[in-house]
């Protein structure tokens, strides 16, 4: 299944579709209360908290962070990848949790930031994994092209007529760790189109009140 560019109409359609019969105070959408996905096995619901008083998760409270390397990234990270708002990241997830398998939501955050609390539907690669700056060897980064992420290696040469698309997440928009991955990816020769950047991240995720868990 190619997964191009998400028209809104069709988007939000396919949204309302998985919406909950009964509406609560704070929904996700006008016509959207929540959306029951898959993580780890288990059925979990992606909603806003309901509590009209709750404030903002103070690990990101925080509104300056030295630059750099806590420096805000661009809208648009790279040619040809599409930035996600978080409805379009609901809607990424939601087709994975309904068996898509050509999508892969990759948390790209270390492990520390990731117990905290992290997406539904995804998983943890940290970015640390996929830079060689940081350690990871070119055969480190191989296998997890060819076991995650579905390229094909024939001859020396990379093969992504196969591979996942890959849709990739860490802190916010001051985070660098999806953007440093996403473009060591490209220079991988992994095709621009089949990289989706959620660039609010779990600033804007925990910010909107929406669900996240924990890892086990």
């Amino acid at each position: 299944m190619k997964i191009r560019g998400l028209k809104t109409a069709a988007l939000f359609l396919s949204l309302f579709m998985v919406g909950s019969a009964s509406a609560l105070d704070v929904q996700i959408a006008p016509d959207l209360a929540s959306v029951d996905v898959m993580h780890n096995g288990e059925q979990v619901t992606i909603m806003r908290n309901q509590d009209t008083t709750n404030t903002i998760n103070p690990d990101y409270a925080k509104t300056s962070r030295k630059c750099p390397p806590f420096c805000i990234r661009p809208i648009k990270i790279a040619e040809g990848v599409e930035t996600l708002g978080e409805l379009e990241m609901i809607h990424y997830v939601k087709m994975k949790s309904d068996g898509v398998d050509s999508i892969l939501i990759i948390d790209s955050r270390t492990p520390d930031w990731v117990a905290k609390g992290t997406i539904p539907g995804s998983v943890n690669i940290p970015w640390t994994q996929l830079s060689i700056a940081k350690g990871a060897s070119p055969f480190d980064i191989a296998d997890i092209l060819q076991e995650k992420f579905g390229v094909i290696e024939q001859e020396g040469l990379w093969d992504y007529s196969k591979a996942k698309t890959l849709v990739m997440f860490c802190n916010g928009m001051w985070c660098g760790q999806s953007p440093r991955n996403i473009l060591m990816l490209l220079k991988f020769g992994y095709p621009a189109e089949k990289i989706k950047w959620y660039r609010g991240g779990m600033q804007n995720w925990e910010t909107l009140g929406l669900t996240t868990v924990k890892a086990k």
